[in-house]
């Protein structure tokens, strides 16, 4: 398998979408993931609105072109949801990636289907949602 297969126009496309989401130390939920297998990091701030659904998204990046397209993808479809909607992604995710069961429904997944094929990127790809977990590990045991 050829990275070019991996490193679409789509995957790289996304990279830049991170762009929209800065970094901001005023968010209240911060978190940071790091994955294992290829040194990718993401730290990811949020903050909540009075439903306690995801209301703004920072993020600072220093992953491949997959974490970093995995992060976008999160961060476009994060708002709205709730830390338990965010966990139950994360399983989803792990799940799809071990090879048990259908692509998980989060818009935009598709894009980076391809690093299913990829053990060496699984960690890249949940690296947003174990940030958002970490983050708002709190906010789950208070509301």
């Amino acid at each position: 398998m050829s990275a070019t297969v991996l490193y679409t126009p789509d995957v790289l496309g996304l990279t830049i979408r991170l762009a929209a989401y800065p970094w901001n130390e005023t968010l209240p939920y911060k978190g940071e993931a790091r994955s294992q297998s290829c040194g990718s990091t993401i730290a990811l701030g949020l903050a909540l609105n009075a439903r306690h659904r995801v209301e703004r998204i920072g993020i600072r990046s220093q992953a491949c072109a997959i974490g970093q397209a995995a992060a976008a993808i999160f961060a476009d479809a994060a708002p709205g949801r709730s830390p338990n909607d965010l966990e139950k992604a994360a399983e989803a995710i792990s799940l799809w990636l071990a090879g048990n069961g259908a692509l998980p429904d989060w818009p935009g997944l598709e894009t980076i289907a391809k690093a299913r094929d990829y053990p060496a990127r699984h960690g890249a790809v949940l690296l947003p949602w174990h940030a958002a977990i970490q983050a708002l590990s709190s906010e789950r045991q208070q509301g």
